[in-house]
């Protein structure tokens, strides 16, 4: 089972498919790399495809140490990934959790950024909601040391991002709902705390984004209501971004519609890779009175 070692001695499992121009693949809280076991399968036809667990996801290890866990070392760990790999830059792709720790790696390590897809980010950025945002999660952190992940998961029920899923695909559902339920309850628990918790709101990125080097494809479902308001501010401030919107689905459309998210990804890959890749002209932009 091959092992990244990050740069604090953390082991992170990882997977890895097919020849070209890597790609890295960075998973939600609610999954792991199983969850790009689709992506893997489309896109090592043509690319490199590199997917990991996020520490405290087994294999992956559970660090103790609550130090452990913050959204800074979330984005140092893709670039250990990748140096462990020996691989100097990548097109970076991620969901949800993994998509906010993939704007933060475009942010940080732009030269190592081919581009950026951020699929479903933005949980916890409303001004209005951010406190009952913090307090859920720290309720839910809570829940998953007290009683395990699949107690935790029964008292928690199904979020409101996932029923899209749960109604046109429940074989697909189903399998979501054995990665979760498979994780480490005193893992998820950390990465609560540490990770989401604490990582400052989409809206606070602003100026960062302004100033964006890397690619950004920006990518969401239309009844993935807790991120249509990120996607669109991030579209709005960042010359650099596209935005797709795929119809009647949820939170995480590359297992909710995977043929339709990776022919948008590979369009949007092609043209980066072929240097027809081009930021937003000024002048198609409205001027507000």
């Amino acid at each position: 089972m091959p092992y990244a070692i990050a740069r604090d001695q953390t082991r992170l499992h990882y997977e890895e498919a097919g020849k070209g121009t890597p790609i890295i693949f960075v998973h939600e809280f609610s999954g792991d790399s199983r969850s790009w076991e689709a992506q893997l399968r489309f896109f090592a036809r043509r690319y490199h495809c590199i997917a990991f667990n996020a520490r405290g996801y087994p294999p992956s290890d559970v660090p103790r140490a609550r130090t452990k866990y913050s959204w800074r070392i979330a984005v140092d760990d893709i670039a250990d990934v990748l140096r462990h790999r020996r691989i100097g830059s990548a097109h970076v792709v991620g969901c949800s959790m993994g998509a906010y720790s993939a704007l933060q790696f475009g942010l940080r390590y732009p030269t190592r950024a081919l581009s950026v897809t951020a699929l479903g980010a933005g949980a916890g950025s409303d001004p209005a909601t951010r406190r009952a945002f913090l307090n859920a999660t720290e309720a839910q952190a809570r829940l998953f040391e007290k009683l395990g992940t699949p107690a935790a998961l029964g008292q928690r029920g199904i979020s409101a991002g996932r029923i899209p899923q749960m109604l046109k695909d429940p074989r697909g559902f189903a399998e979501f709902q054995r990665i979760q339920q498979s994780h480490s309850g005193t893992g998820l628990a950390r990465v609560l705390r540490g990770v989401q918790a604490k990582r400052p709101p989409i809206y606070a990125l602003e100026r960062g984004l302004r100033g964006y080097r890397p690619p950004l494809l920006v990518m969401c479902g239309d009844e993935d209501d807790g991120s249509i308001a990120p996607a669109l501010f991030v579209k709005r401030v960042c010359r650099n971004a596209r935005l797709w919107m795929c119809p009647a689905s949820g939170h995480t459309v590359n297992t909710e519609e995977p043929d339709l998210f990776n022919r948008s990804l590979l369009d949007f890959l092609t043209l980066v890779d072929s240097g027809r890749w081009q930021p937003r002209d000024p002048r198609s932009v409205v001027k507000r009175a």
